[in-house]
């Protein structure tokens, strides 16, 4: 009633002007019985709304996780949480023996079930027309992070030109071979050996005449790629009766930067000049320089020993904590580029190439492993009482072929000449437009370098040309 009043009045006194409603405020309270239906009407909607978003509640009857799942640690693309057995990832030719505690992982060709296998290749099937057979067996020694695919392309095809089986093997920390945990406190099987690191050098020496004997044989050819050079070089040295020749790859062994000859020149120039009669100034001329080369002698043991010490404690921190850390981090970041940078076209480096490659870091165990090998290589230049390899390549007597490519990123081809000036009787080949991995980037060049050495090393009946072989 009121505001129907208002309204007629407002029409009255401004004739035409729009009617303006003024109403009074009056608050109300609800009932407790409102109060209560609004709250279940309130409830109903958040349920139907929440049961929109998240479904049924038989469906999802846990609640939504507050934390993330925790994300893989992956290296290259590998999973590390996932790791196996070195056995697991084996191929189907893959073979397994037992040394010292450890499962080596090798692989052997043999010539004559090569043959069988290819009885219907033309260019094989007569054996007959097979350059003479070799009597001493190849063993294939790899380099730095490799492993034994680094000889896939040409293991069968050398066992078809020699003429005699072919073994490749995983050195300790590498390929397949089985890690150990602690190879510090490593017993060996047999019970009169002394305790021995499988990472070392000389584990390596003994594995490799190892499979000498495995395969029967007094002696055997040693083939080696990069740092597995250094392991046919020592192996030499501890039984050069058990090496027919060698064969260097690429090889990662430092040579000497004067040779021996210009040495034995300037000790005879001395000899000589002993022999002139002495004067005063001669014997003040003798004194002064024998107090030069003690001062100089003196400095030399300072440096040595600081050296040492220097090599000890970075031994220490390689088997850390951090240094596993850092090494994980590096395969990571440059592992594939530094597999792509040892071939001189790396357009070549095939997937199925990097997974050989990095197959390894399946492994459980495989980054410790690798730097107990840093370690224990430190550790054995610093404790060898023995000379220097680089003063002893003189003293090699056997046939040596040195292979190199001339664009050898990681060991130039120039410390490969000096090599050969620095061994007796060696021969050198440089393969063109070739990187640090002949055998694998250049097979064929590779196989007719080896087969015309064996063929003048071992006096070898050539009765027809390798390509029919290969």
């Amino acid at each position: 009633m009121i505001a129907s009043v208002s309204v007629l009045y407002n029409q009255l006194v401004f004739p035409g002007q729009p009617a303006h409603l003024k109403f009074p405020i009056i608050k109300l309270k609800p009932s407790a019985l409102q109060c209560g239906l609004h709250r279940k009407r309130h409830s109903t909607i958040i349920t139907a709304a929440s049961s929109s978003f998240v479904g049924s509640g038989a469906e999802y009857s846990e609640p939504f996780p507050t934390t993330q799942k925790k994300k893989a640690r992956r290296i290259v693309g590998i999973d590390q949480d996932e790791l196996v057995d070195p056995k697991l990832l084996a191929d189907s030719d893959s073979c397994f023996c037992e040394f010292e505690g450890l499962q080596l992982h090798h692989k052997i060709c043999d010539p004559e079930s090569e043959s069988q296998d290819s009885l219907h290749d033309d260019a094989t099937s007569d054996s007959s027309l097979l350059k003479e057979k070799l009597k001493f067996p190849l063993i294939l020694l790899h380099g730095f992070g490799a492993s034994l695919f680094s000889w896939k392309t040409v293991m069968k095809r050398l066992a078809k030109v020699s003429g005699s089986k072919v073994l490749s093997f995983d050195r300790p920390a590498f390929g397949l071979t089985s890690r150990i945990d602690n190879p510090s406190n490593h017993t060996p099987s047999s019970k009169d050996a002394k305790p021995l690191n499988p990472y070392s050098m000389a584990f390596s020496i003994l594995a490799t005449l190892y499979f000498i004997d495995f395969l029967t044989s007094e002696k055997a050819i040693l083939v080696g790629h990069s740092a597995g050079c250094l392991v046919a070089a020592e192996t030499y040295f501890k039984a050069p009766e058990r090496v027919a020749a060698m064969i260097l790859v690429a090889p990662a062994i430092i040579a000497p930067s004067t040779s021996s000859k210009k040495v034995k020149a300037n000790n005879q120039q001395e000899s000589s000049n002993s022999d002139n009669p002495k004067t005063p100034f001669s014997n003040l001329l003798n004194i002064v320089s024998n107090f030069s080369r003690f001062i100089l002698n003196l400095f030399k043991g300072m440096v040595n020993m600081v050296n040492s010490l220097y090599k000890k404690a970075l031994s220490a921190f390689l088997r850390s904590h951090i240094a596993v850390m850092l090494v994980r981090m590096v395969i990571d970041k440059f592992g594939i580029s530094a597999i792509k940078n040892a071939w001189y076209d790396a357009s070549k480096v095939t997937d199925s190439v990097l997974e050989a490659y990095t197959r390894p870091l399946r492994t459980k165990g495989w980054d410790r492993a690798l730097v107990e090998f840093t370690a224990e290589m430190l550790n054995t230049s610093v404790s060898e009482s023995t000379p220097p390899l680089t003063e002893r390549l003189n003293e090699i007597s056997c046939p040596v072929l040195i292979i190199t490519g001339d664009s050898d990123r990681l060991v130039p081809s120039w410390n490969a000449v000096r090599l050969s000036q620095a061994i007796p009787g060696s021969r050198l080949e440089v393969i063109k437009n070739c990187g640090h991995l002949p055998h694998e980037e250049k097979p064929h060049e590779f196989l007719t370098i080896v087969d015309n050495f064996l063929t003048i090393a071992f006096r070898r009946i050539e009765s027809q040309p390798l390509q029919q072989a290969i």
